[in-house]
């Protein structure tokens, strides 16, 4: 397994005053070289801004680098060519459907959302568009559109563009799986050819600030030096949320979650950055969530990806009752919640892990590498794989396996009646499979859980394509606990980008993009790259409201 690329130990977050000239400078500093910090620096350069990229990791790409890098774009180009009408409202009615669906109110101006949650999904559909185009036009970020593929909710009366709103890099396999390192280079590359300068191994520690306004920031290098860089207009933070730093975690999300697949070197420092200057906080107990392996997850593995695709039809889950809990097939950020139910009667979090069990015939024809799915070909990593000849064999392995982690599942053992529960469930769910019907969970009855079926065998007579009798041994397992791809709460920030102070008023000169400021999407995951396309739309949108932003004293700088 890598190790985790080394960066600078974090320092005190405390602003320091504009007292000395500054080591480096630009119009625009952005701090992280990921999926919301590459577009906000290649914005901001064509609008005629020297741009200074600040990245913490010995690399640019951040998360977005192992991800699939599908980007929602409501009312992109491709749709309107084509015809399909999403307009405004209808999109808005879908957004705060899912956001706050306990305040979903189809008559209210803004449809039970906030005025602010209101405006900055506005400012998604307004935006994300033409920074779609700007990015492809200028050759920074060329896509395909995908016609077909269905938001996450597609069956809700609320959603009237149920399909067309994604778009991938037109360089990414047919799959769409390996969008984030074809998009990640695209735009680094147009980064370099254009002229945007870049640090990498540097870690921001704080801000500058000089008679309130945000002037520039300190950062620390690799080798330990402390660099210091002025900002003439302003600093875009684009830095990443907080999924590995264990206290944020245990203080703001589920108990259930146990890591997540963010770059590692997402730890929430924009949060600590941004408290001293007064950032009001918002959307904190929510993140990405998705379904992980539990070894992986607890090593703090930097090559983990996301479970966004439960492989096989001949597969389920179960509990350490051995009984079946879920719809197998659910969008991984639904899916992911169940691991969090608490058990009021026990005092326990019964499905902390999840137990995911697959026959021979689904390993040999639903195998994959692609989208985290744990049922891997040969030659691939299987260390999360249990395996059994029999179901007796396959029980006694997962028991010594989850016996492993005892630490941080809170003791969660198989329970005595495990192995008989077990095939009772495996009786009752091979009698669903044959009819084609879930009568317990109603697997494949939508179209996103055809979307992640991943690979099966073409089978006669099939009526349910997520769904076939599991057949006799050799079985195979794997641990299954909930993560994240990544945290959305942070600073509050205004549509054009601007951190908010505590009663509501910009903090000059200081501005936020992407996981480590908050998401107005609440609970919600609308749609495949319903954080990426957002978060290019904010981009756009922060580096045209930079560089608006005046020219702040030149004395603090070097010649």
């Amino acid at each position: 397994m890598p190790a985790p690329s080394p960066v600078p130990a974090r320092e005190s977050a405390a602003p320091v005053p504009a007292d000395r000239p500054a080591d480096l400078s630009a119009d625009v500093v952005v701090v992280g070289g990921g999926g919301g910090g590459l577009p906000t620096a290649l914005f901001s350069r064509w609008l005629g801004n020297e741009v200074l990229l600040l990245e913490k990791a010995p690399q640019l790409g951040g998360t977005a680098a192992k991800a699939a890098f599908w980007y929602w774009v409501p009312n992109n180009e491709p749709m309107r060519a084509a015809g399909l009408v999403d307009d405004e409202q209808d999109y808005l009615r879908y957004v705060a459907r899912l956001a706050r669906p306990a305040g979903y109110d189809p008559s209210s101006p803004t449809f039970g959302l906030s005025e602010w949650e209101h405006a900055m999904c506005r400012a998604i559909y307004e935006s994300a568009s033409p920074a779609a185009e700007l990015l492809a036009e200028r050759g920074a970020l060329r896509y395909r559109h995908c016609p077909d593929v269905v938001d996450y909710w597609s069956e809700l009366p609320e959603d009237k563009a149920p399909k067309g709103r994604v778009l991938v890099p037109a360089g990414a396999r047919e799959s769409m799986s390996d969008g984030g390192a074809v998009g990640v280079a695209a735009m680094a590359a147009a980064a370099e050819r254009d002229g945007v300068g870049v640090r990498t191994g540097h870690r921001v520690q704080r801000l500058v600030v000089d008679d309130g306004a945000v002037v520039g920031v300190e950062a620390t290098t690799i080798d330990g030096r402390t660099v210091r860089v002025a900002a003439r207009k302003a600093v875009v933070f684009a830095s990443g949320g907080f999924t590995h730093d264990p206290d944020l975690r245990r203080n703001f999300l589920p108990p259930s979650v146990a890591g997540g697949c963010a770059a590692v070197t997402n730890e929430g420092d924009f949060l600590a950055i941004a408290g001293p200057v007064g950032a009001q906080l918002r959307n904190m107990n929510n993140a990405w969530m998705c379904p992980v392996p539990l070894e992986r997850a607890v090593a703090r593995d930097p090559g983990m990806i996301g479970m966004f695709s439960v492989a096989g039809d001949s597969t389920v889950f179960v509990d350490v009752r051995g009984s079946r809990v879920v719809n197998e097939k659910l969008q991984y950020n639904e899916l992911a919640q169940t691991f969090g139910r608490y058990d009021a009667a026990t005092g326990t979090y019964p499905y902390l892990v999840l137990v995911q069990l697959w026959d021979q015939r689904t390993q040999d024809c639903s195998a994959s590498d692609e989208y985290g799915r744990q049922v891997v070909p040969p030659g691939a990593d299987d260390s999360h794989v249990i395996s059994g000849a029999t179901l007796e064999e396959l029980a006694a392995a997962v028991a010594a396996r989850l016996a492993r982690y005892a630490a941080v599942t809170g003791g969660l053992a198989l329970s005595d009646d495990f192995l008989p529960n077990l095939r009772a469930t495996i009786e009752r769910f091979n009698g669903f499979a044959a009819r084609g019907v879930d009568e317990d969970f109603h697997r494949g009855e939508k179209p996103v859980q055809l979307l992640f079926n991943g690979p099966v065998k073409d089978e006669p007579g099939r009526t349910n394509p997520t769904m076939w009798p599991i057949g006799d041994g050799p079985y195979y397992a794997s641990l299954i606990t909930a993560g994240t791809l990544d945290t959305k709460g942070g600073p509050r920030t205004s549509p054009d980008g601007q951190v908010l102070d505590s009663i509501g008023a910009p903090v000059p000169g200081l501005y936020g993009v992407g996981n480590c400021v908050a998401s107005a999407s609440a609970q919600a995951y609308w749609a495949g790259g319903a954080t990426l396309g957002p978060i290019i739309a904010f981009a756009h949108r922060a580096a045209t409201a930079a560089d608006r932003e005046p020219v702040r004293d030149p004395s603090t700088t070097p010649a």
